[in-house]
């Protein structure tokens, strides 16, 4: 512990935040870190405590706390406070693969589980280590590492999301030879295409493509296994295969009332409905419209490095939410991010719906540190809608009972309900019936488990969540060579999470491919 009063003489101080004013006048990260002397003194609150519920990742109260990769905390942050920036990070390196990504877009557990949050502010861990991982790649602590000795054991890992970037960078440090096969024409998976570019820059994905690349991993991009490629020649190619394809199947939105043409309780299409699309269709389109230029990079793209709403619309081809009333369906991240878009875009009115209660702002006696706080979280999006339209776009308790559409079957309004949990089923409350204008209708209510094709084509069961049966305690499907990580194998979760399972996965991989595992 370098500082043992550093808790006490040093506040909490965050990265600051370009004002709403001007950030969502482009899709630029708008977080700006501190200067180096700042970020110390923050490193310094770090208490090393003798238990680090920080790194611990326990089950309470049904919902994890602290880092799911285990992070070194403690020990990272003193290195941090006492200057020893490449010690510090190779500390940090040792449990996590990708500090970049979790850097910019992790819910940060372990601050949540932070002993100096239980009576005031927790460490900044988060901005702590992206300013590590951001230092390590500037001076040139982050090298090619190439194996020395290859084992001659060939992995197919199919998809590149967290998982299975972290699948292929473990197994091919140990020396397999791993070949990446992913259908988007980039890869990075909802790193890519489902986290908008304010909160990823896409050049990051890029940077740590190009490291595993010159350290031997191969990227198959625009390939898609079960449609254009077929399992049996994955299997009959390589010792061992790990599925990573996500949990992608788009939970659908189901109307309480009557919708025109379908009766009661029906679940609302998207293809049949001009101007309802699911989130992650819609952030896709406008991170590519960003993104692609016939096929340029995004360099070339735009090459003079703006990346305004201009640049936006000049490209094309994305689903446009400029001059529309629109509303989300979903409270999320990812219902966030669909709002800090849409403004971007110059939407006319922005409605976030949520089935849930309003949370708390503070913790409930029943809610007690360090379990997850389950409070009220006001993100980015939320309070640029607070800035340009002078409201909180939430609407807690309600969802949507039917839509409206004009003669060309074009969204037009929607009729909304308050809802109510009664005996573990969601009732309609009477008589709170509300229209909206809506030209645009976005359901962010989260995902049902992997996409069937990939499952099937590698005749693989499923469970009750829709998520890739494997033995239990393990990431093998029983009696082959195909083993499966992250949200394909979870259920739709956080990065960290992917992280940790394809770290777990390759570890498990190893030990089939040699015997042993180091």
């Amino acid at each position: 512990m370098g500082k043992d009063t550093g808790f006490l003489e040093y506040k909490r101080t965050n990265n600051t935040d370009i004002p709403p004013a001007e950030r969502i006048l482009n899709f630029e990260e708008f977080h700006k870190p501190l200067d180096t002397d700042s970020r110390r003194k923050q490193a310094a609150r770090c208490m090393n405590c003798g238990v680090p519920f920080c790194q611990s990742a326990m089950n309470l109260g049904g919902m994890v706390t602290g880092c799911p990769l285990h992070n070194l905390i403690p020990e990272w942050n003193d290195e941090l406070y006492k200057g020893h920036d490449e010690h510090s990070f190779a500390r940090l390196h040792k449990t996590s693969n990708f500090p970049e990504f979790t850097g910019r877009v992790c819910p940060a557990l372990c601050e949540k589980a932070c002993m100096c949050g239980q009576y005031g502010d927790a460490v900044t861990v988060h901005d702590n280590e992206l300013f590590l991982v951001e230092t390590a790649f500037e001076k040139g602590y982050i090298k090619p590492v190439v194996p020395k000795i290859r084992s001659g054991k060939k992995v197919a890992v199919v998809g590149s999301g967290p998982s299975g970037l972290a699948v292929a960078d473990e197994l091919n440090h140990r020396g397999h030879l791993v070949e990446v096969f992913e259908r988007e024409d980039e890869i990075g998976g909802l790193l890519m295409y489902g986290i908008p570019n304010m909160k990823l820059d896409k050049n990051v994905i890029k940077r740590r493509r190009k490291l595993m690349e010159d350290e031997g991993v191969i990227f198959h991009t625009s390939v898609d296994v079960g449609k254009d490629k077929k399992a049996s020649s994955i299997l009959d190619g390589f010792d061992a295969v790990v599925l990573c394809c996500g949990s992608k199947k788009a939970r659908p939105l189901a109307l309480t009332g009557s919708q025109k043409g379908n009766d009661h309780g029906s679940i609302l299409d998207p293809s049949a409905t001009k101007g309802v699309y699911y989130a992650v269709d819609f952030l896709t389109s406008t991170t590519k419209a960003l993104t692609q230029n016939d096929s340029k990079s995004l360099m070339d793209a735009i090459g003079s490095g703006d990346k305004s709403v201009e640049v936006l619309k000049k490209k094309g081809g994305y689903i446009d939410a400029a001059g529309k009333n629109v509303v989300i369906v979903g409270g999320g991240d990812t219902g966030n991010d669909c709002i800090g878009t849409v403004i971007r875009h110059g939407a006319k009115s922005v409605t976030a719906l949520e089935m849930m209660p309003k949370p708390p702002v503070e913790r409930t006696a029943g809610n007690p540190w360090p379990e997850w706080p389950k409070v009220l979280k006001t993100d980015y999006g939320h309070e640029e809608a607070i800035y340009v339209f002078g409201n909180d776009p939430r609407v807690f308790e309600t969802t949507v009972k039917s839509v409206e559409t004009d003669k060309k079957g074009n969204l037009k309004q929607i009729e909304t309900v308050k809802v109510a949990f009664k005996d573990g089923k969601l009732t309609e409350v009477p008589g709170t019936e509300k229209k909206i204008k809506c030209d645009l209708l976005l359901i962010a209510a989260g995902f049902v488990g992997c996409e069937d094709y990939t499952a099937d084509a590698f005749s693989l069961k499923r469970t009750g969540r829709g998520t890739v049966s494997t033995i239990d305690n393990s990431y093998r499907v029983d009696g082959t060579k195909v083993f499966s990580a992250g949200d394909m194998r979870r259920g739709q979760s956080l990065v960290v999470w992917a992280i940790a399972e394809g770290r777990a996965c390759a570890k498990e991989v190893d030990e089939y491919l040699m015997g042993y595992t180091n």
